[in-house]
Protein backbone atom coordinates (compact mmCIF):
# COMPACT_ATOMS: atom_id res chain seq x y z
CA UNK A 1 0.00 0.00 0.00
CA UNK A 2 0.96 3.57 -0.66
CA UNK A 3 2.65 5.31 1.92
CA UNK A 4 0.21 8.16 2.06
CA UNK A 5 -2.92 5.67 2.36
CA UNK A 6 -1.18 4.26 5.09
CA UNK A 7 -0.51 7.41 6.78
CA UNK A 8 -4.15 9.02 6.10
CA UNK A 9 -5.40 5.61 7.39
CA UNK A 10 -3.73 6.53 11.00
CA UNK A 11 -5.13 10.01 11.07
CA UNK A 12 -7.70 10.51 13.66
CA UNK A 13 -10.14 13.61 14.89
CA UNK A 14 -10.20 13.86 18.53
CA UNK A 15 -10.99 17.33 20.46
CA UNK A 16 -11.78 18.78 17.26
CA UNK A 17 -8.43 18.19 15.90
CA UNK A 18 -6.37 16.30 13.40
CA UNK A 19 -4.07 13.84 15.33
CA UNK A 20 -2.02 10.97 14.91
CA UNK A 21 -1.12 8.40 18.22
CA UNK A 22 2.40 7.82 19.20
CA UNK A 23 2.05 3.78 18.37
CA UNK A 24 1.33 4.48 14.89
CA UNK A 25 3.77 7.30 14.76
CA UNK A 26 6.61 5.05 15.88
CA UNK A 27 5.54 2.25 13.79
CA UNK A 28 6.11 4.47 10.93
CA UNK A 29 9.20 5.49 11.83
CA UNK A 30 10.65 2.20 12.38
CA UNK A 31 11.13 2.47 16.41
CA UNK A 32 9.56 1.58 19.78
CA UNK A 33 6.84 4.10 21.05
CA UNK A 34 8.96 4.32 24.06
CA UNK A 35 11.54 5.40 22.61
CA UNK A 36 9.67 8.36 20.69
CA UNK A 37 8.33 8.84 23.85
CA UNK A 38 11.19 9.38 25.16
CA UNK A 39 12.50 11.68 22.86
CA UNK A 40 9.69 14.16 23.33
CA UNK A 41 10.08 14.13 26.93
CA UNK A 42 13.55 14.71 26.68
CA UNK A 43 12.49 17.69 24.57
CA UNK A 44 9.23 18.89 26.09
CA UNK A 45 9.68 22.05 25.51
CA UNK A 46 9.13 22.02 21.91
CA UNK A 47 5.77 20.24 22.09
CA UNK A 48 3.19 22.35 24.47
CA UNK A 49 -0.45 20.86 24.50
CA UNK A 50 -1.74 22.06 21.14
CA UNK A 51 0.70 20.39 19.52
CA UNK A 52 0.29 17.03 21.52
CA UNK A 53 -1.48 15.66 24.35
CA UNK A 54 -2.16 12.47 25.97
CA UNK A 55 -5.49 11.21 25.67
CA UNK A 56 -8.03 10.39 28.34
CA UNK A 57 -9.62 7.36 29.90
CA UNK A 58 -12.60 8.13 28.56
CA UNK A 59 -11.56 9.08 24.93
CA UNK A 60 -9.36 6.04 24.76
CA UNK A 61 -12.09 3.67 26.20
CA UNK A 62 -13.96 5.21 23.07
CA UNK A 63 -11.07 4.55 20.81
CA UNK A 64 -10.01 1.27 22.56
CA UNK A 65 -12.47 -1.38 19.61
CA UNK A 66 -10.97 0.10 16.90
CA UNK A 67 -6.78 -0.81 17.64
CA UNK A 68 -5.66 -4.48 17.89
CA UNK A 69 -4.97 -4.79 22.14
CA UNK A 70 -2.03 -6.54 22.53
CA UNK A 71 -1.91 -10.33 24.45
CA UNK A 72 -1.21 -8.69 28.07
CA UNK A 73 -4.46 -6.87 27.25
CA UNK A 74 -4.18 -3.28 26.60
CA UNK A 75 -1.47 -0.24 26.84
CA UNK A 76 0.09 0.38 30.16
CA UNK A 77 0.19 4.26 29.40
CA UNK A 78 -2.72 6.33 27.86
CA UNK A 79 -1.25 7.47 24.23
CA UNK A 80 -0.33 10.95 23.25
CA UNK A 81 -1.95 12.45 20.56
CA UNK A 82 0.15 14.77 17.44
CA UNK A 83 -1.50 17.55 15.95
CA UNK A 84 0.01 17.98 12.61
CA UNK A 85 2.34 20.28 14.44
CA UNK A 86 3.35 18.04 16.33
CA UNK A 87 4.34 15.56 13.84
CA UNK A 88 6.01 18.67 12.32
CA UNK A 89 8.07 19.13 15.51
CA UNK A 90 9.12 15.16 15.96
CA UNK A 91 11.13 16.20 12.55
CA UNK A 92 13.60 18.61 15.15
CA UNK A 93 13.62 15.45 17.64
CA UNK A 94 14.06 12.45 15.57
CA UNK A 95 16.60 12.85 13.00
CA UNK A 96 17.26 9.62 11.23
CA UNK A 97 16.72 8.94 7.33
CA UNK A 98 13.12 7.69 7.67
CA UNK A 99 12.11 9.77 10.16
CA UNK A 100 12.30 12.56 7.87
CA UNK A 101 11.30 10.61 5.05
CA UNK A 102 7.64 9.53 6.82
CA UNK A 103 7.78 13.23 8.30
CA UNK A 104 7.71 14.76 5.12
CA UNK A 105 4.88 12.14 3.72
CA UNK A 106 3.07 12.76 6.61
CA UNK A 107 2.97 16.39 6.37
CA UNK A 108 2.15 16.15 2.65
CA UNK A 109 -1.12 13.53 3.75
CA UNK A 110 -2.06 15.89 6.70
CA UNK A 111 -2.10 18.86 3.16
CA UNK A 112 -4.22 16.60 1.31
CA UNK A 113 -6.72 15.61 4.10
CA UNK A 114 -7.04 19.41 4.78
CA UNK A 115 -7.63 20.09 0.83
CA UNK A 116 -10.26 17.30 1.08
CA UNK A 117 -12.15 18.55 3.53
CA UNK A 118 -11.81 22.33 2.42
CA UNK A 119 -13.14 21.41 -1.06
CA UNK A 120 -15.47 18.13 -1.37
CA UNK A 121 -14.17 16.34 -4.88
CA UNK A 122 -17.86 16.90 -6.10
CA UNK A 123 -21.54 17.92 -4.82
CA UNK A 124 -22.81 14.14 -5.43
CA UNK A 125 -24.80 14.53 -1.97
CA UNK A 126 -26.19 17.96 -3.15
CA UNK A 127 -27.14 16.54 -6.56
CA UNK A 128 -28.98 14.03 -5.30
CA UNK A 129 -30.71 16.37 -2.27
CA UNK A 130 -32.24 18.43 -5.42
CA UNK A 131 -33.70 15.78 -7.20
CA UNK A 132 -35.33 14.58 -4.32
CA UNK A 133 -37.07 18.02 -4.02
CA UNK A 134 -37.77 17.72 -7.25
CA UNK A 135 -39.85 14.29 -6.86
CA UNK A 136 -40.86 15.70 -3.79
CA UNK A 137 -42.73 18.65 -5.54
CA UNK A 138 -43.53 16.14 -8.33
CA UNK A 139 -45.77 13.45 -6.12
CA UNK A 140 -47.15 16.45 -4.09
CA UNK A 141 -48.38 18.02 -7.17
CA UNK A 142 -50.05 14.52 -8.30
CA UNK A 143 -51.71 13.90 -5.05
CA UNK A 144 -52.94 17.69 -4.97
CA UNK A 145 -54.46 16.94 -8.23
CA UNK A 146 -55.68 14.03 -6.95
CA UNK A 147 -57.49 14.90 -4.03
CA UNK A 148 -58.24 18.48 -5.67
CA UNK A 149 -62.06 17.85 -6.78
CA UNK A 150 -64.49 19.64 -7.18
CA UNK A 151 -68.32 19.73 -5.26
CA UNK A 152 -69.70 18.55 -8.60
CA UNK A 153 -67.48 16.33 -9.27
CA UNK A 154 -68.49 14.30 -6.41
CA UNK A 155 -71.54 14.36 -6.84
CA UNK A 156 -71.40 12.85 -10.18
CA UNK A 157 -69.55 10.06 -9.06
CA UNK A 158 -71.42 9.65 -6.61
CA UNK A 159 -74.58 9.28 -8.90
CA UNK A 160 -72.39 6.35 -10.73
CA UNK A 161 -71.71 4.66 -8.03
CA UNK A 162 -75.36 4.59 -7.12
CA UNK A 163 -76.60 3.22 -10.45
CA UNK A 164 -73.89 0.88 -10.94
CA UNK A 165 -75.18 -0.67 -7.86
CA UNK A 166 -78.17 -0.81 -8.58
CA UNK A 167 -77.73 -2.09 -12.30
CA UNK A 168 -75.76 -5.34 -10.28
CA UNK A 169 -78.67 -5.39 -8.39
CA UNK A 170 -81.37 -5.52 -11.35
CA UNK A 171 -78.47 -8.23 -12.68
CA UNK A 172 -78.62 -10.50 -9.78
CA UNK A 173 -82.48 -10.89 -9.62
CA UNK A 174 -82.91 -11.64 -13.90
CA UNK A 175 -80.20 -13.89 -13.28
CA UNK A 176 -82.45 -15.79 -10.64
CA UNK A 177 -85.04 -18.29 -12.21
CA UNK A 178 -88.66 -17.71 -11.10
CA UNK A 179 -90.86 -20.02 -10.04
CA UNK A 180 -94.08 -20.76 -12.89
CA UNK A 181 -97.24 -20.06 -12.12
CA UNK A 182 -99.67 -22.95 -11.43
CA UNK A 183 -99.85 -26.44 -10.47
CA UNK A 184 -96.89 -27.88 -12.40
CA UNK A 185 -93.17 -28.31 -10.60
CA UNK A 186 -90.24 -27.22 -13.05
CA UNK A 187 -87.84 -30.24 -13.39
CA UNK A 188 -84.61 -29.99 -11.18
Amino acid sequence: MELTVIIQSKIYEIRGQQVMFDFDLAALYQVETRILNQSVKRNIKRFPEDFMFQLTVEEWQNLKSQFVISSWGGVRKLPYAFTEQGVAMLSSVLNSDIAIEVNIAIMRTFIAVRRLISTPPTDRIGKLEEELKELKSYIEEVFTDYNDINEDTRVQLELINRTLTELQAQKRLADNPRNPIGFIKPKQ
